[in-house]
């Protein structure tokens, strides 16, 4: 991976980590530099954000983590975050590995994604299981068609509410793409690529993945679109999570 953005930003943060752990930090990884890179170079509704910072990722592997190790890592947020970094994610070591099964999307990015800081790479021989991803992906995707299907009930058939709940939901579908994008070997550069991926799998002839994810980051849309993507919207969901039941 290439230079980081805020090396002395981190190299602070790994200097703080080491006054709080000492010894007992075993590894500093950065990661989500290139999806962030990727993030600010995209067309679309969401491309205004272009020019604000992205904060800097970490993932730090520590030997035992305590009330008292939280509580000294709490006292210095306020100051990672003014240095641009993210909140680190904290990880004992022997809840690592263990993690992958159960984490795959997070940990799948991570691994796919990442820089060591300082220590050992942690991720070394390491891989995320298909089966966990496909797992966690029909979770994913069943939730959503529940989402759906309950936040239609509530919108007691008013247009105005379903345009709501169209755009509201329209975050976590682009997630649901991007991550069975990579259940199937695809990294998505952007969310229009994956929304294409899916379409292709589904052999859908309409455009719906595209129409939907083109939302994110939209405030607002009609009664009559959003009456007119509800129903394409909700099949391709249905479609997905029989795809994703039985997929080999």
């Amino acid at each position: 991976m290439g230079h980081m953005d805020h090396p002395d930003a981190v190299r602070t943060l790994e200097r703080d980590l080491r006054g709080i752990f000492g010894t007992r930090l075993q590894s500093l990884v950065v990661y989500g530099e290139r999806a962030d890179a990727s993030a600010t170079t995209q067309s679309g509704h969401a491309a205004h954000h272009h020019h604000e910072p992205q904060p800097t990722h970490t993932l730090a592997i520590v030997d035992g983590l305590s009330t008292d190790d939280l509580r000294a890592c709490a006292a210095r947020v306020d100051a990672w975050h003014d240095a641009a970094l993210a909140t680190p994610l904290m990880v004992a070591a022997k809840e690592f590995s263990q993690s992958l099964d159960a984490f795959p999307f997070e940990f799948g990015a991570i691994l796919a994604d990442h820089h060591v800081v300082a220590g050992p790479n942690p991720f070394e021989g390491l891989a995320v299981d298909q089966a966990d991803l496909r797992r966690a992906c029909e979770v994913q995707a069943r939730g959503h068609l529940l989402h759906l299907r309950e936040g239609y009930l509530e919108t007691l058939g008013r247009g105005d509410r379903l345009a709501v709940l169209v755009v509201d939901s329209a975050g976590a579908f682009a997630a649901l793409l991007t991550n069975v994008a990579r259940l199937d070997g695809v990294t998505a550069s952007n969310v229009a690529t994956a929304a294409r991926h899916v379409g292709r799998r589904l052999e859908l002839a309409a455009t719906t993945p595209a129409d939907v994810v083109s939302l994110v980051g939209v405030k607002e849309i009609s009664s009559a679109e959003a009456e007119r993507l509800f129903p394409p919207y909700l099949d391709l969901v249905e479609r997905l999570v029989a795809y994703l039941d039985a997929w080999q």
